[in-house]
């Protein structure tokens, strides 16, 4: 006997139903749960319409999702913290040279009181941070000013200003008006911090120093969209979707790409501050004449002989710039400008080396290195150009080239042992008691060698 289609049809129904939304909850699981480059490679295959469409969208929420708040938050942790920033919403990560605390959360912020609260349904727990990259250095944290974080139940007032964007509150206290410890413990700390915030970021800067900011104005304004928070005028209470409180620091003029928030480069560091500074040149090719910048100091560590080396160097066919420390540094957007136009920068060691970061790449940076210095030098000034694509050249000053020897004797213990000084008299000896003859026979082998790398740069 024969069945009727259509009682069959009726009775497989509920059946064929199932079975599709079955299909589609599983291909739902596999789109969810796969790994997102075998996703995209399945669909980059496929020229149906719809896939293609649904590929869109998807890399259009992944963007979304790598440029949500938590997600940004979440990069400048590691480890255990992630965990504890996603179930706690507040982290801190201390470190030798640094501290800087995270919330996801929203944040209260008493510019009055310069008090962070995060309010919680735990036990209320108090932090004090001082936001500067020297943690080591006791002496100097007293000049910042604490922040009190506050975390738990606790009560809260209305907020008088709502911001879409979260807060960043560091110091530009410590060390201002020495350029190595502006870029250094400030500048690319806060480059490292918020560059992945897009400007979208509210700064709220303590022990606001007014030089500091009118400096280095055109690199904050990149930074962030917003006029900068001065606590000492802006008394009032702030609320934010999150924040930071202190800087990442990477060590000693250097950003590191392996460390959080990860992908930093000094490369990439540098052609932010060519931008933000307008300065003209970005490979040393570009520059038709050797240029070589002598960076003359008026007190400790003269050039004692300073004119014959600018005569070497001339005669090598260099056009020779001689700036001393005066006003044209202390301008240091015309100060950078002069530097990224030179091919060479030479220089006796001290913060003055920190304009390195200005020069065009496949340039020549020349550190004069003084008795007991060395380990400074490489440290702060040598590693340095080695990582952003300028070439390194070390003069190595001999005792009978220092006035040390001139005062101590050739045999005095302060020229071969340097750890045999405490700190402060080990600086007093080897940073601000310490000139220089150059052995020009010497100086231009090394002049010779800076041309011959010139010489071989291509664009």
């Amino acid at each position: 006997m024969e069945r009727d289609p259509k009682k069959l049809f009726s009775r497989t129904t509920p059946l064929i139903f199932l079975l599709v939304i079955l299909l589609l909850y599983v291909d739902f699981l596999w789109i969810r749960f796969i790994r997102f480059d075998e996703w995209m490679q399945y669909y980059s295959t496929s020229g149906t319409t719809s896939r293609d469409v649904l590929k869109i969208r998807l890399n259009e929420t992944v963007k979304e999702n790598q440029d949500s708040l938590d997600f940004l938050l979440s990069r400048l942790v590691k480890g255990e913290d992630q965990e504890k920033l996603r179930t706690t919403g507040f982290v801190c990560d201390p470190e030798v040279y640094s501290i800087h605390c995270v919330t996801n959360k929203p944040v209260w912020i008493d510019t009055r009181s310069t008090t962070v609260s995060i309010p919680s349904n735990r036990t209320v727990q108090e932090n004090l941070v001082r936001p500067y990259a020297r943690q080591e250095d006791e002496g100097l944290l007293r000049s910042v000013t604490p922040v009190r974080i506050l975390q738990g139940d606790i009560s809260l007032p209305v907020c008088q200003y709502n911001h879409q964007v979260p807060a960043v509150i560091f110091s530009s206290s410590g060390f201002v008006g020495n350029i190595f410890h502006e870029i250094n413990e400030i500048l690319i700390p806060l480059y490292i911090t918020t560059k992945m915030f897009k400007s979208k970021v509210q700064f709220i800067l303590l022990d606001y120093n007014p030089s500091f900011v009118r400096k280095y104005g055109k690199a904050l304004d990149k930074l962030s969209d917003y006029p900068i928070i001065n606590p000492a005028i802006n008394r009032s209470l702030h609320c934010f979707p999150g924040g930071v409180i202190g800087l990442k620091f990477h060590g000693h003029l250097s950003l590191n790409s392996s460390d959080i928030p990860k992908g930093h480069s000094m490369q990439e560091f540098r052609l932010f501050l060519r931008q933000s500074f307008g300065l003209k040149y970005s490979h040393v090719s570009q520059i038709r004449r050797p240029t070589v910048m002598l960076l003359s100091r008026r007190t400790t560590r003269r050039f004692l002989n300073e004119q014959e080396m600018v005569s070497t160097m001339e005669e090598l066919g260099f056009r020779v710039i001689v700036i001393a420390r005066a006003k044209t540094i202390s301008d240091l957007r015309l100060f950078a400008s002069y530097i990224n136009s030179c091919s060479v920068f030479v220089a006796a060691h001290g913060a003055g080396l920190t304009n390195e970061l200005f020069l065009p790449d496949g340039a020549v940076m020349v550190q004069m290195d003084l008795i007991g210095l060395a380990w400074a030098a490489a440290t702060y000034y040598g590693d340095t150009a080695r990582a952003m694509n300028v070439h390194y050249l070390r003069y190595k000053i001999e005792p009978e080239e220092s006035s040390i020897s001139k005062v101590y004797g050739p045999n005095h213990t302060v020229l071969t042992q340097f750890h045999w000084l405490s700190v402060e008299a080990g600086r007093e000896v080897y940073l601000n008691g310490q000139n220089v003859r150059v052995n020009i026979a010497r100086f231009r082998e090394t002049m010779v060698e800076a041309l011959s790398l010139l010489s071989d740069q291509v664009l």
